[in-house]
């Protein structure tokens, strides 16, 4: 039995939509994920181990092993604030010092 073009052109045709269709939808839905907030990231997480802190020493007291550790963890969130902040500015300085060469010329 004889199939005619017809159908196999309509199969490919739809199956090929329908991917087309699927990939761009896991490609727009990937797009959220992508995070360009790092500075509130670090933000929060200072905050949280502020509170942490905060928390252990009104629980425990302020020479306790638990405001000891979150006392360590709040130094260190401060310490990655820092560090991203500095390699912001350092990035941002060389980029502005490429800009105003653009500006001279």
């Amino acid at each position: 039995m004889k199939l005619p073009a017809l159908s196999f052109q309509s199969i490919f045709g739809k199956a090929t939509l329908a991917a087309l269709a699927l990939g761009g939808f896991l490609f727009l839905v990937g797009a959220p994920s992508a995070m360009a907030n790092d500075w509130d990231n670090y933000n929060r997480r200072v905050s949280y181990t502020e509170w942490r802190y905060r928390e252990a020493v009104e629980h425990f007291g302020p020479y306790s092993g638990q405001a000891r550790h979150w006392a360590h963890e709040r130094h260190e969130a401060y310490e990655r604030r820092e560090h991203y902040r500095h390699e912001w500015r350092e990035h941002h300085r060389d980029r502005d010092d490429y800009d105003r060469g653009w500006d001279r010329r």
